[in-house]
């Protein structure tokens, strides 16, 4: 999967990633950063979507798409599709534009609006990697969960470097026994759970 990645996926990835330290880095204010996960939690979850069992992939909150990408080698290498939510106009353009040069508008759709609003229509989740604003976390949990097969995947991400906001959905996540949840240290930290 990643020793095959092709170059204009490569040069799109390498792109976001440029944005991406730039708005972290150079101290001006922006209304909407990019905020996407580091590489190593890209590779991460591409082997977690890899992995997941037969059923739908989602991703709420595709921000430039820079995830998304991630998800799509495993899409591609595994004969699936990644359906992925985004509710902010700039960011859909963005995400759009990384799709289409990448050249995998072939397994990703983008559905425009509030993941809520949408979740209710997939009854068999395998995967799902939840990176949007940290106040939807637990409405996501909430739905996200029922919906998911047997050993489907939920992934939570910012679950350490957001750790305060989120420690009630965290808590319950860990709690929880219909999955099997543990906090991996890798990027800002990734909520896993396993659905039992």
């Amino acid at each position: 999967m990643f020793h095959s990645i092709r170059p204009a996926m490569l040069d799109r990835m390498h792109t976001l990633e440029e944005i991406d330290a730039r708005d972290r880095g150079d101290g001006t204010p922006r209304l909407q950063r990019l905020r996407q996960i580091p590489p190593d939690t890209g590779k991460f979850l591409a082997i977690l979507a890899a992995s997941a069992p037969a059923g739908a992939w989602v991703e709420i909150g595709t921000s430039a798409g820079y995830s998304t990408l991630w998800l799509s080698l495993a899409a591609e290498q595994m004969g699936h599709s990644v359906t992925t939510f985004e509710v902010l106009p700039e960011k859909i353009a963005l995400a759009q534009e990384t799709f289409r040069l990448a050249g995998v508008e072939a397994v990703v759709k983008l559905v425009e609006g509030d993941a809520r609003q949408h979740l209710t229509h997939f009854d068999r989740i395998a995967f799902c990697f939840l990176d949007a604003e940290k106040e939807v976390y637990a409405d996501c949990y909430d739905i996200v969960i029922p919906r998911l097969v047997s050993g489907g995947l939920l992934i939570a991400d910012n679950a350490i470097n957001h750790r305060e906001v989120l420690q009630p959905m965290l808590d319950r996540a860990l709690s929880d026994d219909r999955v099997d949840a543990l906090i991996v240290p890798i990027g800002n930290g990734e909520l896993v759970c396993r659905k039992r």
